[in-house]
């Protein structure tokens, strides 16, 4: 079992920053890709941006030049820095992984979440 644990979320105002992470822990062989991925109410699970284990890095159009994905791979540790918040960035944000297990298993894994809320 693999479990994925946010942190970093919380209250800023619009133009601020606050910088996320998650930490997978488990029996983990390799983790393949890694991802944010948010959700507002109303609305589906979007993607923000995700990283191949290689370090190629994919962002979303409205996040493009404001956030940043980065992952440190001998801490089984994901970062998104988050700069110019705006309003419409108000969310849930969720870490996804693509794990393989030390029984070579291949899984999805999802966080709990966390609230990021950007004031006006």
């Amino acid at each position: 079992q693999v479990q994925l644990v946010e942190s970093g979320g919380g209250l800023v105002q619009a133009g601020g920053s606050l910088r996320l992470s998650c930490v997978a822990s488990g029996s983990i062989f390799r983790i393949n890709a890694m991802g944010w991925y948010r959700q507002a109410p109303g609305k589906q699970r979007e993607l923000v941006a995700n990283i191949t284990s290689g370090g190629s890095t994919n962002h979303a159009m409205p996040v493009k030049g404001r956030f940043t994905i980065s992952r440190d791979n001998a801490k089984n540790t994901l970062y998104l820095q988050m700069n110019s918040l705006k309003p419409e960035d108000t969310a849930v944000y969720f870490c996804n992984a693509d794990v393989t297990s030390r029984f070579l298993l291949r899984l999805d894994y999802w966080g709990q979440g966390t609230q990021v809320t950007v004031s006006s």
